[in-house]
C-alpha cells in the first residue's frame, strides 16, 4: 500500500475553488495545509488517514459529513466529527488571530500604498489625459492570436456582438446548440455555437463539446471548418468557428433562386472537396476520424461555394488497439443500414453516408426513396441500371453539356458504390478522392456551353454504360 501526504504546494493555489483528495491513502495533518486557499468554496478529504484539527476555512467547516468520513482521527466542530482536545484549539485560534492580523492589517497598509501611487500619477498624467480621452479603442488584425493570454476579451466582444445570444443573430439550431453570427470590433466575422444547458446550467452533452474540441484541434484542411476557441463560462459555453456566407448545403439546395446557380461545375467541385477531406480524416490522421452525422445540413460553403465540413459532435477517433462500439447516432436518411444492428463505428460508415450526400446533390433533394427502391429491390445494380439518369438530376438546372454528362454519371457511380449494402465493399474514401482528383482538375472551372441538340441524349450516350443510361 503506497501512502502520501498532503503536498506543501496546496497553500499556494489561493484561487483553486474545489478540491477532491478522497480515496488517496493521504496520513498525517492538515492544519496549515490549506490556510491560503482563500477562494476554496468545497473540499472532499473522505476515505483517507488524516487526523488532527480541521483547518479554519469556510470550506472545511462547513464541510458535510460525507466529505470527511473514514479518515484516521480527524476532530473538528462539523457533526460527525469529534471534538478536538483543548490544546489544540488554543493553538488553533492563534493562528487564527494571526491570520486575521494578516489579513486586516496588510490590506490597509497595501491600499494606503496604491491611493498616494495612484494619486500621483493622476496628477501627472492629468494633462496627456485631456488628449487621448476621447481617441477610441482600435483592434486590428485577427483577434484569436491573442486568445490564448487575452480570452476574456475576446469573450466580452462576442457577447457584446450576439448581444448575450440575442435570437435574432441566431443562423441555425440544432441537436446540442445554436449558432450565431458575430461580427467583432475589428470586422471580423465568425459563427458561435452556444451549447444547450440544462435548467440547472450543466451541458445537456457534455460529450460533444469534447468530441468536436478533439475532432477540431487534431486536423488541418482546407475542406474541414477552422474552430478558432472554445469557452466554458459559468453562463455559456460556446465553440468560435470561421464563418461560411454561403450557409449549408441544405439550405441551398432547398431555395430555387440559389439553387439554379449552383450549376453542375460548382457540384463536381463540392464533391471533390468532400471526399478529399474525408479521405484526409479517415487516413491521414492518428487516429483516424469518423465523422457519423454526415448529411447536407453539416456541409458549409463560402462564396465560391468551396465545402467545409463542420459538426463534430459526435465524430469518433478510431483506434485500432480499441473497441469502436458506439450508440447509435446520425440523421435518418444518411446513416448506413449495418449501424441498426451492429452498432460498430469504422470508416464505412462514412461512405455509405457520403454516396448518400452526392445523390442529394445530383437530385437536387433528399434521395431517400429513391435509394429505398434500390436497397429493398432483388437486385440493386439491375433497379439503379433501370433508371434514366436524366430522370434523377435536378430538373432545376439546364440539362448537362457531354462533359458535363460524364461528370454527373461518374458521380453517380461513384455515390451508388457507396450505398453498397455490405460495407465490406464499398469503396474508401482515399480511392473516391483519387477518382474524382483525375476527372475534376483542381481549378476546375466552368464546362462548355451546352451544344445545340446535346441534352439528356447527351447523357446517355456519354455514361458508356450498357442499357438505358
Amino acid at each position: 500500500m503506497v501512502e502520501s501526504k498532503l503536498p506543501p504546494e496546496l497553500g499556494d493555489l489561493k484561487s483553486i475553488e474545489k478540491i477532491n483528495l478522497s480515496h488517496n491513502r493521504i496520513t498525517g495533518t492538515i492544519l496549515t495545509s490549506f490556510d491560503n486557499c482563500f477562494s476554496l468554496i468545497s473540499i472532499d478529504i473522505s476515505y483517507n488517514q488524516l487526523e488532527g484539527p480541521l483547518p479554519n476555512i469556510t470550506a472545511c467547516q462547513k464541510a458535510p459529513f460525507d466529505a470527511l468520513r473514514n479518515n484516521k482521527d480527524l476532530c473538528g466542530r462539523v457533526v460527525g466529527l469529534k471534538p478536538c482536545p483543548q490544546s489544540t484549539q488554543k493553538g488553533t485560534g492563534r493562528r487564527t488571530s494571526k491570520r486575521i492580523i494578516f489579513l486586516i492589517v496588510l490590506p490597509i497598509l497595501g491600499t494606503m500604498f496604491l491611493l498616494t501611487v495612484v494619486v500621483g500619477i493622476l496628477i501627472l498624467s492629468r494633462s496627456h489625459t485631456r488628449h487621448v480621452e476621447n481617441k477610441p479603442l482600435e483592434l486590428t488584425g485577427n483577434l484569436f492570436t491573442i486568445w490564448s493570454f487575452d480570452g476574456k476579451m475576446v469573450y466580452e466582444n462576442i457577447i457584446d456582438a450576439t448581444e448575450n445570444f440575442d435570437p435574432k443573430y441566431c443562423i441555425g439550431v440544432g441537436g446540442c446548440g445554436s449558432v450565431f453570427r458575430a461580427e467583432l470590433p475589428n470586422g471580423q466575422v465568425v459563427a458561435v455555437k452556444k451549447l444547450h444547458a440544462t435548467d440547472g446550467g450543466t451541458l445537456r452533452r457534455l460529450k460533444d463539446f469534447t468530441n468536436e474540441i478533439r475532432a477540431l484541434t487534431n486536423v488541418r484542411h482546407r475542406n474541414i471548418v477552422k474552430l478558432y476557441g472554445f469557452c466554458t463560462h459559468i453562463e455559456h459555453t460556446f465553440l468560435v468557428y470561421e464563418f461560411l456566407e454561403g450557409g449549408n448545403l441544405m439550405q441551398l439546395l432547398s431555395n430555387d433562386e440559389t439553387t439554379s446557380k449552383f450549376d453542375w461545375s460548382k457540384r463536381a467541385n463540392m464533391v471533390k472537396d468532400m471526399a478529399t477531406a474525408f479521405s484526409y480524416m479517415h487516413q491521414d490522421c492518428s487516429p483516424s476520424i469518423v465523422h457519423r452525422e454526415i448529411s447536407s445540413k453539416n456541409i458549409l460553403l463560402d462564396s465560391e461555394y468551396q465545402a467545409c465540413i463542420s459538426d463534430f459532435g459526435t465524430a469518433r477517433l478510431i483506434r485500432l488497439d480499441s473497441s469502436n462500439w458506439t450508440t447509435f447516432v446520425g440523421t435518418y436518411g444518411y446513416v448506413a443500414p449495418e449501424l441498426a444492428y451492429t452498432m460498430e463505428v469504422n470508416e464505412k460508415c462514412d461512405v455509405y453516408s457520403f454516396g448518400a450526400l452526392v445523390l442529394e446533390v445530383i437530385m437536387g433533394k433528399h434521395p431517400g426513396d429513391f435509394i429505398s427502391s434500390i436497397l429493398s429491390a432483388p437486385s440493386s445494380t439491375s433497379t439503379a441500371y433501370s433508371v434514366l439518369l436524366k430522370d434523377i438530376v435536378d430538373p432545376r438546372l439546364s440539362s448537362p453539356s457531354k462533359q458535363e454528362s460524364k461528370l454527373v454519371v461518374l458521380m453517380a457511380k461513384l455515390a451508388l458504390s457507396c450505398i453498397e449494402p455490405n460495407p465490406q465493399l464499398r469503396p474508401t474514401m482515399k480511392q473516391m478522392s483519387v477518382q474524382l482528383s483525375k476527372e475534376i482538375p483542381t481549378q476546375f472551372n466552368i464546362f462548355p456551353m451546352l451544344e445545340p441538340g446535346s441534352g439528356s441524349g447527351a447523357l446517355k450516350k456519354a455514361s458508356g454504360l450498357p442499357g438505358p443510361w
